[in-house]
């Protein structure tokens, strides 16, 4: 598993307006931690087509981009820990380095992390 590939998660169960079901979910946390036998950060990704509005908070991503079948919006401010065996046996896609730049900044304003 290595940053910036996105796999396929179970989110079940859930709470509340957490993302639920099986859904695609970025890595964002670094490939150090993601080698350990640990959990892993994730961003969760939903359809496009359910996010209206572009927030600093949420990235929307082209599916020509993520290599998946719809246009998915990765939303950083529900960044969290998934154990490994959540998730799909290997990557459904990924994202570049210029995408990955975007989450960044997403999640840096999700955290209220200035330089």
């Amino acid at each position: 598993m290595n940053r910036g590939e996105i796999y396929l998660v179970d989110f079940d169960p859930v709470v509340g307006q957490e993302q639920y079901g099986k859904r695609p979910a970025l890595i964002v946390s670094c490939d150090e931690i993601n080698d350990l036998p640990l959990v892993v950060t994730i961003v969760p990704g939903t359809n496009g087509a359910n996010v209206c509005s572009n927030l600093p908070w949420n990235v929307r991503v082209p599916s020509t981009e993520s290599g998946l079948r719809i246009e998915t919006v990765f939303l950083c401010f529900q960044a969290k820990a998934s154990d490994k065996s959540r998730f799909s046996s290997s990557p459904i896609g990924k994202l570049s380095e210029g995408w990955m730049k975007k989450i960044n900044e997403a999640l840096a304003y999700t955290f209220a992390i200035t330089s």
